[in-house]
């Protein structure tokens, strides 16, 4: 499988199915505010899930239940949105990512299907969503994400991102027995791997970022849990209360910051 790399060819649209174009693109520009956010919210997804689980009483099944509607009702929006919105997409990949983390869960602790099952039929689940995606319209990026189509590929392919990610870090951390912030180290160097083979060895854009963005979902687990779980267990003690609100007001101050100042919409229109 191929995939075009240049912006002009993943954006024109001449030669590419699905070309009709009513809306702008739904997804921001991939910057270093895109990463920081990404990180906070898969942080966020494992230190909630937990918090949820342990403190709402509705058990796991039925927080998985409430937190999978209110996903639904914010993907509304979100889809009928014309052009992206930073309050309304970061919300929901911070929603997305409690999901996908509840789903993984769900799966381990109610219905005793073991890490390497889920890894694996979760990574497979991923791969066939990008096959049919690029099929139908001949590229994976997301600076194409602008019709009803792409964008139902896209999430798509993010809440399995998440899931797989936290599984594929639970099974790391269980098989290697690294504790937490080691674990956060080895998946931080994951990712800078990636990184050295874009900018160094030319792996393409599209290839680099989705390996990446598995990549963030076991970082930022394995931070949650060493900032919130308890001294005796490997963690700094800070509970899921505290890390998850800390970590939330920093994703609120970026994501105001970055709606006035647009600073992350691709293909901004000059005023």
């Amino acid at each position: 499988m191929t995939y075009e790399t240049s912006e002009t060819a993943e954006t024109s649209g001449a030669a590419l199915p699905g070309a009709a174009r009513p809306r702008r693109n739904k997804v921001p520009e991939v910057t270093a505010y895109f990463w920081i956010i990404k990180v906070l919210c898969t942080t966020v997804g494992e230190t909630a899930a937990d918090l949820l689980n342990e403190k709402a009483g509705l058990g796991l099944t039925g927080v998985s239940l409430l937190m999978s509607g209110l996903l639904a009702v914010v993907l509304v929006v979100q889809f009928r949105t014309r052009a992206y919105s930073a309050g309304v997409y970061w919300l929901a990949v911070a929603l997305i990512s409690v999901v996908g983390t509840l789903i993984s869960d769900n799966l381990t602790d109610n219905m005793g299907v073991p890490l390497e099952t889920s890894t694996a039929v979760f990574a497979v689940a991923l791969v066939v969503v990008f096959m049919v995606w690029y099929r139908r319209e001949g590229t994976l990026s997301i600076h194409s994400i602008d019709t009803t189509g792409r964008e139902a590929y896209y999430w798509l392919a993010v809440l399995f991102t998440f899931a797989l990610g936290t599984a594929a870090g639970d099974l790391v951390s269980e098989r290697m027995n690294l504790g937490y912030w080691l674990s956060a180290v080895l998946f931080a160097l994951a990712i800078g791997a990636v990184a050295v083979a874009h900018f160094a060895l030319g792996l393409d854009a599209v290839r680099s970022f989705w390996i990446a963005y598995v990549l963030t979902r076991p970082l930022g687990a394995s931070i949650g849990d060493y900032l919130s779980q308890p001294t005796g267990d490997g963690g700094l003690g800070f509970g899921t209360v505290v890390t998850s609100v800390l970590f939330l007001a920093v994703i609120l101050g970026l994501v105001v910051y970055l709606g006035v100042t647009r600073r992350d919409v691709i293909d901004r229109r000059p005023s």
